[in-house]
């Protein structure tokens, strides 16, 4: 397998500072919960929580596509420990791509009642969009490519590169 540069480190924190300081503002006045979810968007979640000026709760939900399945049928592995009821809610997202696993999260996470729900992903990738989900904060959008860095794995390898890079054989 070999790596192509996509997205260097500098444009990644650059553009999560932006996204921190557009949040703020959005939520002055407010405490919104932010839903990491795991594993890969930690690494995004953790360096965006550095740029918010606003209090926030943060909670992780870890979903999961049963094995062998091509029909889009996930299921919450770790839920989250807060109420969400009557509170901003902010999805924090490492990519999003078809839509499937993302509009099952938000179908379920309505059911709880939140007062508003957002979704702030690192990277979109709308070519593959089978769902139609809405994006409120963007980091980068990027073509249909195979990523990894920055969270993003492969077999659970390459999270921990600072850069976002194309995997290719």
């Amino acid at each position: 397998m070999k790596e192509r540069l996509l997205i260097s480190k500098e444009e990644i924190n650059k553009r999560i500072e932006e996204l921190g300081r557009i949040i703020s503002e959005d939520y002055s006045g407010k405490e919104p919960i932010l839903v990491c979810i795991l594993k890969g968007a930690v690494y995004f979640a953790i360096d965006l929580t550095r740029h918010l000026t606003i209090p926030f709760v943060i909670d992780f939900m870890s979903i999961s596509k049963y094995s062998g399945s091509s029909s889009g049928i996930v299921r919450i592995t770790k839920d989250l420990d807060v109420d969400i009821s009557q509170r901003d809610v902010i999805i924090v997202e490492d990519i999003v791509d078809t839509g499937l696993t993302l509009g099952y999260l938000m179908r379920n996470l309505r059911t709880r009642n939140p007062l508003s729900l957002k979704v702030c992903t690192l990277l979109d990738c709308p070519s593959r969009r089978i769902v139609d989900i809405p994006i409120d904060y963007r980091g980068f959008e990027i073509p249909d490519v195979f990523v990894v860095g920055y969270g993003l794995d492969y077999r659970e390898r390459y999270r921990n590169l600072l850069d976002i890079m194309v995997l290719e054989e």
